[in-house]
């Protein structure tokens, strides 16, 4: 297996660049998701998140793109390192369409026993020297999605203040954030901020400024 090193911001930016040209044309929420939920009309305000003292390190998973586009606001204000959830068998477009009763996203959502995704990394590197981490995904279904869980499950979290985020074409962040802080088991898990799929980059950055980590 591969180990990907952690990705700082300024070579995520140069990727970022290339990935947001090539997914401009795409107008569906992360992983293609089904969702019946309105879209809320207006964000809440952040709470304040306790000063950490350390290092910042965003992690994220993002399968089209549009996870990864906040992600780059966040770590344009926050100067913070970056970490890519990257699955061992990535997801193809085949893979995410939802209305295929046969795709890989749809047996996994019917079968939870196949959500078991293995990742090149799971551990950052430097992880330890993190005291703050937010961490980024798509909801799919109501719930992370699932690329996430094992390095959730594999990380220990003693110790470190987390802000989960997501995107979403039209589901809310849900219970999404709690269940992620269950399975953690450790960490001082902050409340969750979910973000459209189409977001300026102005509300992402009116969030970041609220968590007081700048």
């Amino acid at each position: 297996m591969t180990a990907y090193p952690t990705v700082t911001r300024r070579n995520f930016l140069l990727g970022a660049a290339l990935c947001a040209t090539m997914l401009s044309g795409c107008s569906q929420g992360d992983g293609n998701q089904a969702a019946a939920e309105d879209q809320p009309t207006a964000e809440s305000e952040p709470a304040a998140v306790p000063a950490a003292g350390g290092n910042v390190l965003v992690a994220y998973y993002s399968a089209q793109g549009h996870t990864a586009a906040v992600v780059q606001t966040i770590a344009d204000e926050l100067s913070a390192d970056l970490f890519e959830v990257t699955p061992t068998e990535p997801y193809s477009d085949d893979d995410l369409n939802w209305t295929d009763d046969s795709s890989r996203v749809t047996r996994e959502h019917e079968d939870e026993n196949l959500r078991d995704v293995e990742l090149t990394q799971v551990t950052p590197n430097g992880w330890e020297n993190y005291d703050t981490v937010l961490v980024g995904y798509p909801i799919w279904w109501g719930n992370a999605a699932w690329p996430i869980d094992n390095f959730i499950s594999g990380n220990d979290w003693d110790g470190k203040t987390v802000v989960p985020f997501c995107t979403s074409s039209s589901s809310g962040l849900g219970q999404s954030g709690e269940l992620l802080a269950e399975a953690a088991s450790s960490g001082e898990w902050q409340e969750g901020q979910r973000f459209s799929s189409s977001v300026d980059e102005s509300g992402v950055r009116d969030w970041v400024a609220g968590l007081g980590l700048a």
